[in-house]
């Protein structure tokens, strides 16, 4: 299996200071800053690329699941919001809240929310996050 790369460079001090990324691929890029922690900051930050990278690991994951079922979607869409929160002298990335929306054809509620579940323990983020960060999932099948 291949190995992705991904690179950061940070300029001036943490407050003040701004940073780029950008992935091998060149997909993914841009600027993020320390602001994070507000509600609203210019650019991205690290929770939201890890947010990202778990929807659309999770929607991966899910379809091939569904799949696999003999029942492939039509449709996966996940929202991942990622939390990050003050513990002890540090901060700390305590949630991920998937929420995902599924079209399905012929497909049950209790299979789809058993697979749902298999999926947000087994996709390949989700299984790196498991043990430190609260994984959440909120999915429904969707007409």
């Amino acid at each position: 299996m291949p190995t992705r790369k991904a690179s950061a460079v940070w300029e001036g001090d943490l407050k003040s200071g701004k940073g780029t990324f950008s992935g091998e691929g060149g997909a993914i890029g841009g600027s993020y800053s320390f602001s994070r922690f507000a509600d609203q900051s210019e650019g991205t930050n690290p929770e939201e690329l890890l947010a990202a990278a778990e929807a659309a690991c999770f929607s991966m994951a899910l379809s091939g699941g569904l799949g696999k079922n003999g029942t492939p979607p039509t449709r996966v869409e996940t929202d991942a919001h990622c939390t990050v929160e003050k513990v002890g002298d540090g901060f700390k990335i305590t949630t991920m809240k998937l929420t995902t929306r599924a079209t399905v054809p012929g497909l049950d509620d209790a299979t789809f929310q058993r697979i749902a579940s298999a999926t947000k323990d087994g996709c390949p983020v989700s299984s790196a996050l498991k043990g430190n960060v609260d994984i959440r999932l909120d999915a429904k099948l969707t007409a």
